[in-house]
């Protein structure tokens, strides 16, 4: 791995880190990872719902504390899985899909094609450990710009919140580095508008 990459996944490490470690529930698999959950529960779709369903409101309280207009309401956008699934990308954490209607082609996207400007997905955490630990975790923010406005991530822009609602980067406002890692992750699904889906057992409708 070369250096400039491990610098962003380091970085990644440390995000994760800020609102993971003080409950130690923390570990890094491998020097590169992000830091995450060491033993997430292995829950049920209905348990993993009833989860969401004890937290949903306070966590959207908390990521409304950030005052970001783009995820106002974002409970009311269309949701790409019919329960919380577990996301080794961000930390062990069990996430959620959400999409605003803008971004009406997410879940039939086809190699090639974009979404339009103004789409914007979100994806809320939550920790759930087998020793019963269940607290809100970081909200995942991507939004598509308008062309040419940040070549260097594809005119995407990524945002990570915390639960209490402070900003923790946004690649186009205050400490973008902290969260650069995100493009470099996105960038192995190019062929999809930089994109990640939904995993087959966990998408709606199916």
């Amino acid at each position: 791995m070369d250096s400039r990459l491990l610098r962003l996944f380091q970085q990644g490490t440390a995000a994760i880190a800020l609102f993971v470690l003080p409950a130690g529930l923390a570990s890094a698999d491998g020097h590169n990872a992000h830091i995450a959950i060491e033993n997430p529960a292995e829950l049920s779709k209905e348990e993993a719902v009833a989860h969401y369903r004890s937290l949903n409101r306070r966590m959207a309280r908390g990521y409304a504390a950030a005052q970001l207009d783009l995820i106002l309401n974002y409970q009311s956008w269309p949701l790409f899985n019919d329960a919380p699934y577990i996301s080794a990308t961000h930390g062990q954490r069990f996430v959620n899909s959400y999409a605003n209607r803008m971004a009406h082609n997410y879940g039939t996207l086809q190699e090639g094609e974009e979404l339009p400007m103004g789409s914007v997905l979100a994806k809320d955490s939550m920790t759930v450990t087998d020793e019963g630990h269940i607290h809100p975790g970081a909200m995942f923010i991507m939004e598509k710009l308008a062309k040419g406005t940040s070549p260097d991530t594809a005119d995407w822009r990524y945002i990570m919140v915390l639960p209490d609602g402070s900003v923790f980067g946004d690649t186009m406002g205050g400490r973008a580095d902290a969260v650069a890692y995100c493009h470099v992750c996105h960038e192995q699904m190019a062929e999809r508008d930089y994109t990640f889906y939904v995993p087959e057992e966990y998408q709606a409708g199916n």
